[in-house]
């Protein structure tokens, strides 16, 4: 047991090692042939140990070491166990409220983003029209961009001075916001929708995409109603995959930081929030910790749920080709169910960045490019605020990301190697683990570098390359998500045919698995690229004031007041927004199968 996860996946792989070391080291000649088969095997056995071994240990050492030094700080901090803060805190109904709330409104939220995205998800499974790709990619632009800007996007939008309440005071002739939605649970949900809705349409759509038809033709023929056909045939084989992106959407809810913190004003709080509040303004680290370790537990047994769905849905099948399965609509009722879809996501989706995006553009009342300008300008202000130009912090931003591309492409290939041709019992705790950082408080985390990361051989606290391992740790799991389905639903025959034919394990991977999966490796290299572009939580702590990063630079110039600010903080937003669109049509363009996102 290694911090409480269970490790006998670790010590069959070594025991298996050293079986294959006492065979070879037992036998008695060493002819050139003997030796060579030697040491395949040697080979063979140590690969797949390996690729356990190298990405636990980057786990190890960047996750699970800062998160407990911090819990070490908080409950024994002279060296033995003080449970004096939580006593305290269970006996208040404070733990309860919270946690309530932040689970209802996860579970509300993740019951409208499925019904919202349902319909977007059929559309996209079934029918082909002008645009389907680059609208595709356009609807995984909120799900990395920052929630700062996410945030702004929507008070922009919606709020007292918003533009749909600036057009509804003009139309109807009123002197106050007819639409009085900041800081009330509809804002909330609607973000959360907003920033969800990709997934359900990526991992219900993608999936459905590829079932044959033809099974619920079949139930018809029988004289099934397409509506039995459906629940009796269609549903069931899509119920792991619905399942999977309502846990999915459900986590990152139960999560959720910005969007409350922003949008929800003081009247809400998720666990998410209060760790910030109790971390950040109360330095209050073991109540923040206590609740950081909530959260841990369980969002891991939601994570270990989730992996092994996912394991089901992407288990190998007679998937068709979506070429052969979609089709145009054909007559007034499919266009009218397409278009009209597109319509709502465009509306949903669109409005919000379109609206930003505008701003940036008429800051001063009239179009100009005065706030992109300012930028690039090398004015006092903006050294006092940044030590260096802001443009300095797209430079950042670009340098970080390749870094970031580079260690999660290489530990996601060790993670699905390891985790492709496992059992999904066996595996799934195992992945679970990996998708652990994506639902831990970056605030802890940000403590937890602080705290240990100042000292040989780790003293990373003032160097760049702790901002390439945070977002490594945010990008990872994408990584890992984007190989897994290509490497599972590899047909075991075509593996078994190299065997037979003499090829060795590492032979197999190079010439089967390695070719198969390299679209959705590029998938997964730009999924790093634009998540590590957006990410803001944890840079946020870490990141030097010399070495901005996009999204902390749109923080700073959001906490500064001035319209130039203001202007700045809008048209680098939208900057990064077109870098997310770039980056997720050429997600489109390299993606085959039914990959998870």
């Amino acid at each position: 047991m290694i911090f409480g996860l269970q490790t006998s996946d670790f010590y069959h792989k070594f025991k298996s090692t050293l079986d294959t070391l006492a065979d070879a080291l037992d036998a008695k000649r060493f002819t050139p042939g003997r030796q060579r088969s030697m040491f395949d095997a040697l080979r063979s056995a140590l690969v797949p140990a390996t690729c356990y071994l190298i990405p636990f240990t980057f786990l190890l050492l960047f996750y699970f070491y800062p998160l407990l030094s911090i819990f070490k700080l908080s409950f024994a901090p002279d060296g033995w166990l003080d449970l004096t803060a939580l006593r305290k805190l269970a006996a208040t109904p404070y733990l309860a409220k919270t946690l309530w709330f932040t689970t209802w409104q996860a579970t509300l939220s993740t019951l409208l983003t499925l019904a919202a995205a349902w319909p977007a998800a059929y559309i996209f499974a079934r029918y082909h029209f002008p645009g389907k790709s680059l609208l595709q990619a356009l609807t995984t632009i909120p799900f990395v961009l920052p929630t700062i800007v996410v945030a702004n996007a929507f008070t922009a939008l919606l709020g007292p001075r918003g533009a749909l309440n600036q057009w509804l005071m003009t139309l109807f002739q009123v002197d106050t916001p007819p639409l009085q939605l900041q800081h009330t649970i509809w804002i909330i949900l609607l973000a959360h929708i907003f920033y969800n809705y990709t997934i359900v349409l990526r991992l219900v759509g993608g999936f459905w995409a590829n079932l044959d038809p033809k099974l619920g033709e079949a139930g018809k023929m029988l004289g099934a109603s397409s509506w039995h056909a459906f629940w009796q045939i269609t549903f069931p084989l899509l119920a792991p995959a619905i399942g999977a992106a309502a846990l999915l959407v459900f986590i990152f809810c139960f999560t959720s930081f910005g969007v409350i913190l922003i949008l929800g004003g003081p009247r809400f709080a998720t666990l998410e929030v209060e760790i910030y509040q109790q971390a950040v303004y109360l330095f209050n680290l073991p109540v923040a910790a206590i609740l950081s370790l909530i959260q841990i537990v369980f969002i891991f047994a939601l994570m270990t749920t989730f992996t092994r769905l996912q394991a089901h849905a992407s288990r190998p099948l007679d998937l068709q080709s979506r070429k052969s399965i979609q089709h145009a609509p054909e007559n007034w009722r499919e266009q009218l169910l397409v278009w009209g879809n597109v319509g709502v996501m465009v509306m949903l989706l669109g409005t919000p960045l379109i609206v930003l995006a505008l701003r940036s553009l008429t800051i001063t009342g009239q179009p100009s490019l005065v706030a992109y300008q300012a930028l690039v300008a090398n004015t006092p202000q903006n050294r006092d605020l940044f030590f260096v130009p802001p443009s300095e912090a797209i430079t950042n931003s670009l340098t970080f990301a390749g870094g970031t591309v580079i260690l999660a492409v290489l530990l996601g290939l060790m993670v699905t190697v390891a985790l492709g041709r496992g059992k999904v019992k066996r595996g799934s705790n195992l992945d679970a683990i990996f998708m652990l950082p994506l639902a831990t408080s970056a605030v802890t985390l940000g403590f937890g570098y602080i705290i240990t990361m100042n000292q040989p051989p780790l003293n990373l606290r003032t160097s760049p390359l702790l901002i390439v391992i945070a977002h490594t740790l945010v990008a990872l799991p994408f990584v890992a998500r984007s190989l897994l389905p290509a490497l599972r639903s590899i047909q075991p025959t075509l593996r078994e045919a190299a065997a037979t034919l003499g090829a060795s394990p590492i032979q197999t991977w190079r010439e089967i698995d390695l070719p198969i999966a390299s679209r959705a490796l590029l998938v997964g290299a730009v999924f790093a690229f634009t998540i590590s572009m957006g990410e803001f939580g944890a840079t946020v702590f870490i990141a030097r004031p010399d070495t901005p990063t996009m999204p902390t630079a749109i923080f700073r110039f959001f906490s500064q007041p001035g319209l130039l600010n203001y202007g700045q903080a809008l048209a680098m937003s939208t900057l990064l927004m077109l870098v997310c669109v770039i980056g997720f049509v050429a997600i489109e363009r390299f993606r085959t199968g039914n990959g998870e996102f």
